[in-house]
Order: C-alpha cells, then sequence, then structure tokens
C-alpha cells in the first residue's frame, strides 16, 4: 500500500524538465526553447527564476546561457533599457516629488519643529540637506559670492551651534 501511494505521488509532482525525455536520457532543447531560456534569464534574472519558467533545471539554464554567444551584449543592453525606463519615470514623476519637497522644506521652516527636535535629529536633517545640495550644485560653499540663500543659512546655523558649545 505504501509502495503505492508513494508511486501516485511521484508520477503527481515529478519534475521532469524539457531537457530530459520520461526514460532519463537527455533531450535536445531546440534553438527556439534556447533563445526562450535565454530571454527569460534576462527578463528575470536568475537561474532559477528562468528553469521554473521553462520547466527545466537551473542547471540547464546556467549551461544554455554560458553556451549563448552574445549573452554579455544583451545583459547589457537589458540593464541599459531599465536604466532608460527608470529615468523617464522619474522625469515624469518629476513635479510629484517637487510638490513633496516643497511641503517639507515648508515644514522644515517651521521653528516648532526645531523645538520638539532632538539635536541628533536636526544634526542628521541639516547634513542630508548639506550632502545633497552640495552634491548637486558642486558649489564651493566656503565662498560666500556663490552662496546661496540655502547654504549661507544652513552656514550661519551651524556656526551657531558651535558657538553655543563654547
Amino acid at each position: 500500500m505504501l509502495r503505492v501511494e508513494i508511486a501516485d505521488l511521484w508520477e503527481k509532482h515529478k519534475y521532469l524538465p524539457l531537457a530530459e525525455g520520461g526514460d532519463g536520457m537527455a533531450a535536445r532543447l531546440t534553438d527556439k526553447q534556447k533563445k526562450k531560456i535565454v530571454a527569460d534569464y534576462i527578463q528575470l534574472g536568475s537561474y532559477s527564476a528562468a528553469a521554473r519558467a521553462n520547466g527545466v533545471s537551473h542547471q540547464t539554464v546556467k549551461n544554455v546561457v554560458m553556451k549563448s554567444d552574445d549573452i554579455y551584449r544583451k545583459l547589457q543592453q537589458k540593464k541599459e533599457e531599465n536604466t532608460a525606463d527608470i529615468i523617464a519615470y522619474m522625469d515624469r514623476q518629476k513635479n510629484d516629488v517637487c510638490a513633496v519637497l516643497k511641503l517639507g522644506i515648508k515644514l522644515l521652516k517651521n521653528p516648532d519643529i526645531y523645538a520638539k527636535a532632538s539635536p541628533q535629529q536636526i544634526a542628521t536633517t541639516m547634513a542630508i540637506l548639506i550632502d545633497k545640495y552640495t552634491a548637486h550644485s558642486g558649489d564651493n560653499i566656503a565662498d560666500d559670492q556663490s552662496e546661496d540663500a540655502l547654504s549661507k543659512s544652513l552656514r550661519e546655523l551651524g556656526e551657531g551651534l558651535e558657538s553655543d558649545g563654547d
């Protein structure tokens, strides 16, 4: 009885990849199957995911991918397409992001916020603002001539904090 149940389970759940026949002998993948495996690997980014999508083992996917002549060119092309898609998405969201930033800056201008915040929270906020602003602008903030109002006020606030500690 137990032998029959195990055999029934095996028949229901056995894993037969495309690259193997039912008799355990390796079957040949067609060129179409190989191209689909490579395309799925590029799209999904892992041997295991491409294997599941094609009903083959991850080792079969790896072998097919490694034998693909132009896999590195295809991967680079996919990476560039993904980067372009992300940049296009970010560009479409620019107005919403600016609205959120404007709201955040408006909140940060409220003196009550600083009365409730710890010195560490204030310092972290200032550091983030300074890092992000100066990384983007590339300005030398030591030069008063090139400072804009935000940079100047942040520098003066920082100098004021330093003098309070004396």
